[in-house]
């Protein structure tokens, strides 16, 4: 197996988040992007694998799909599983682990299944087979169709590498980014996050403004695989990254600790000069000189009933504050509830689809410029 061999490759994206991952691999120009279920396929070469890991900020992880073969009972699969061309794609010297769903199959037991895959890898192709292997099999048996791919990317995309320190409920990278390109940020503006926990939305619009990789400062699983070149792979990483930020950012946080976590985080990322971070309640925010850009906000939710209550107390002083000291900016709101979003006072103009984070089902809501 040579980079030159061209695969189905399939980013998985968050639920609810697949278009916005379609309209993200189009602009970055991979060949034939096409919707499916649960993310987006594109055609390429192992070359292409690298690069969807490398630069895609709303997928999930990058899967390689090898190859197909129908199979209706346990005893075909042992024996298709035990021709399949193994050394094509994985090193006898990394073990691996098995990963097997099962639907509207015949074969519907998917711990048996992987019992089966597992062994014709240990005692046909002579590999270890563990659970903390960093090469993982991917086995996907539905109307008796056995899929098999490989997780080229290890720990999932939204872990870009800098984020060492999180506070509680952090927004991840990934829809992070999905949220900002639906707020149609087009990095040449300011971005300000007056809850910023963490960081994640300041320091993702920074990058984003920069042209810096998602992936650049992380390892992979393809890295364990006897395709990868250590070479292309470097020069990839090392490839100009893109227009130098004419914009400021910023970030603000009552909690003092959050400020310093923020710090930290933007520092690791090598974009800390672009923002400016804060301690500062909300009560006390103030639009910063200069052009109006996105006021981009994940707020705290509550889980329980009563827990919002309090919570709608600080919507409106949110909207309040917005709306009288950010005239001409937009604002994107994600929150778990009408009412918490209606609170604030605000004219929504656009109430996206609900999107799963973190177990719960949460909903970007947007504004035109503030009047």
């Amino acid at each position: 197996m040579t980079v030159k061999d061209e695969f189905e490759i399939f980013l998985v994206a968050a639920p609810g988040t697949e278009a916005g991952l379609l309209a993200e691999l189009k602009a970055l120009n991979f060949t034939n992007p096409t919707l499916v279920n649960g993310g987006v396929t594109v055609a390429g070469t192992w070359r292409e694998v690298w690069r969807a890991n490398l630069e895609s900020r709303v997928a999930a992880r990058v899967l390689v799909r090898i190859g197909s073969f129908h199979v209706g009972q346990l005893s075909q699969l042992d024996k298709l599983s035990r021709k399949f061309a193994w050394a094509n794609f994985l090193r006898k010297d990394e073990p691996v682990s098995v990963e097997v769903t099962c639907r509207k199959s015949r074969i519907y037991h998917a711990g048996a299944a992987a019992q089966r895959i597992e062994t014709a890898l240990r005692e046909e192709f002579g590999v270890a087979i563990s659970a903390q292997a960093k090469v993982s099999i991917k086995a996907r048996i539905e109307k008796d169709r056995c899929t098999i791919s490989i997780d080229t990317t290890g720990e999932s995309l939204h872990k870009r590498g800098h984020k060492e320190a999180i506070g509680k409920a952090p927004m991840r990278e990934n829809l992070a980014a999905y949220f900002l390109r639906e707020c149609c940020f087009n990095g040449i503006e300011p971005v300000l996050d007056p809850m910023c926990g963490s960081g994640t939305f300041v320091i993702e619009a920074a990058e984003m403004a920069c042209g810096l990789k998602p992936g650049r400062g992380r390892k992979f699983a393809f890295e364990h695989l006897p395709s990868f070149d250590p070479d292309e792979w470097r020069r990839m990483q090392s490839s100009p990254a893109g227009p130098n930020a004419t914009s400021q950012f910023f970030g603000s946080d009552r909690d003092a600790g959050a400020i310093r976590m923020s710090i930290g985080n933007a520092e690791r990322s090598g974009v800390a000069s672009l923002i400016a971070f804060q301690k500062q309640a909300i009560s006390n925010l103030a639009a910063p000189a200069g052009e109006p850009g996105l006021v981009i906000i994940n707020p705290p939710y509550g889980t329980r009933l009563s827990d919002k209550k309090p919570l709608v107390a600080l919507y409106a002083a949110l909207g309040q504050t917005l709306l009288t000291k950010f005239q001409g900016w937009r604002v994107g709101l994600v929150t778990t509830e009408k009412s918490l979003a209606m609170a604030t006072g605000l004219a929504f103009t656009s109430v996206a689809a609900p999107i799963n984070h973190g177990g719960l089902r949460v909903i970007l809501y947007q504004t035109g410029p503030l009047a």
